[in-house]
C-alpha cells in the first residue's frame, strides 16, 4: 500500500468528523456526557468489526497479522487518552471560558509535533514545522471568532484553569494519537489499511468496555436512553468508525504532525455545513482563520515532499 494514502484518508477524515459532530449534537440531548460518549464507542465497535472483515477477505486475504509484544500496552495507551483528553476538554468548558479552552486544545498540532520528533523519530522539515505553527494560529483564530479576544488576552488566560485544563487535553490528545501510531507499528503487515483497521477495532473494544463500565456503575440509568436512541446513535457510531479508520491509516502511513495539520480542513467543513445548511453567517475573522489554516496546510505539505 502506496504511503501517500494519508493524505486522502486524512481528508476523509476530517470531512466524517464533522459529519460526526453534527449528528452527535442530535444524539447528545437526551443524554449524560458520558452515555453521550459511550454512544461513539458502542455503536461504532460493530461497524469497525465489519470493516476489518470485508476489508481482509476481499482487499487482503490470508492469514490475519500478527501482533507484536507491545501492540495491547500501546492499545491500551491511546484508548484511555482518547477518553481522558475528552474529559479534561470538557473540563475546560466547565471552567466558564469555552473559548480559552479551546483556543489551547487546539496546541494539540504543536505537541504533536514535538512528542513525535521526540519519541518516534518523525522528521519533518522547517517549512513543515512552519505550516503546523500556522495551522495552529488559524484554528484558534476560528475558536475566537466573534468574540473579543484579543492576543494579548490569551496570553494572560494562561493563568485560568480553563486554558490549562484546555493544554492539557492538547497533550494527551497527542500523547494519545502517538501511541495509536506505535500500535500500528506492532501489527505484522506492510498494509496500513490493515494495521489501521485492526488497531481501531482493538482500541473501540477498550474504550467500549471502560466507558460502558463507567456508565454501568455511576449511571446505570442512562443505558435504557443509549438503547432507545439507535436511530441516530447508530448514524453517530458509522461516522465515527469511518472517521476514525480514516484517521488512523494516516497515523499508520505519515507522521502524527503532518496528519493532524492536514487533518485541521475539519474546520472548514464544520464551518461549511453552518453556512450552507444551517444557514449561520461568517464573520470576516472566521474567514481570516480558515485562509490562515489553508496557508498552514499548503506550507506543511509543501515542506512534506
Amino acid at each position: 500500500m502506496i504511503a501517500s494514502i494519508w493524505l486522502p484518508a486524512t481528508l476523509a477524515a476530517g470531512a466524517m468528523q464533522a459529519w460526526r459532530t453534527a449528528v452527535q449534537r442530535r444524539a447528545a440531548r437526551d443524554l449524560s456526557i458520558n452515555a453521550a460518549g459511550l454512544v461513539r464507542y458502542l455503536y461504532g465497535l460493530p461497524f469497525a468489526v465489519v470493516m476489518l472483515l470485508v476489508y481482509h477477505a476481499f482487499a487482503a486475504p490470508g492469514a490475519w497479522p500478527g501482533l507484536g509484544g507491545q501492540f495491547w500496552l500501546f492499545c491500551l495507551l491511546g484508548a484511555i487518552g482518547q477518553i481522558v483528553a475528552t474529559n479534561l476538554l470538557l473540563m475546560a468548558f466547565d471552567e466558564g471560558n469555552f473559548v480559552v479552552g479551546t483556543a489551547y486544545s487546539k496546541t494539540e498540532a504543536v505537541q504533536a509535533a514535538i512528542f513525535s520528533a521526540v519519541l518516534l523519530h518523525d522528521h519533518l522539515s522547517l517549512l513543515t514545522w512552519g505550516g503546523v505553527t500556522l495551522g495552529v494560529v488559524g484554528v484558534m483564530v476560528l475558536a475566537s471568532a466573534g468574540r473579543r479576544m484579543a492576543p494579548l488576552a490569551f496570553v494572560r488566560a494562561l493563568g485560568e484553569r480553563a486554558a490549562r485544563y484546555g493544554i492539557a487535553s492538547g497533550t494527551v490528545f497527542a500523547l494519545a494519537v502517538i501511541a495509536i501510531r506505535r500500535t500500528t507499528f506492532e501489527v505484522a503487515t506492510p498494509d496500513h489499511i490493515l494495521a489501521a483497521l485492526v488497531t481501531l477495532v482493538a482500541t473501540v473494544t477498550i474504550q467500549t468496555m471502560l466507558q460502558g463500565g463507567y456508565v454501568l456503575l455511576r449511571e446505570r440509568g442512562e443505558l435504557v436512553r443509549v438503547a432507545r436512541s439507535w436511530r441516530v446513535s447508530g448514524q453517530v457510531g458509522l461516522l465515527s468508525s469511518v472517521g476514525s479508520a480514516c484517521w488512523f491509516t494516516g497515523f499508520a502511513s505519515a507522521p502524527v504532525a503532518l496528519v493532524r495539520i492536514v487533518g485541521q480542513v475539519e474546520v472548514a467543513f464544520t464551518m461549511a455545513f453552518a453556512h450552507f445548511y444551517l444557514g449561520e453567517r461568517m464573520a470576516r475573522s472566521e474567514v481570516a482563520g480558515l485562509l490562515i489554516v489553508a496557508t498552514g496546510v499548503v506550507l506543511a505539505l509543501a515542506g512534506a515532499r
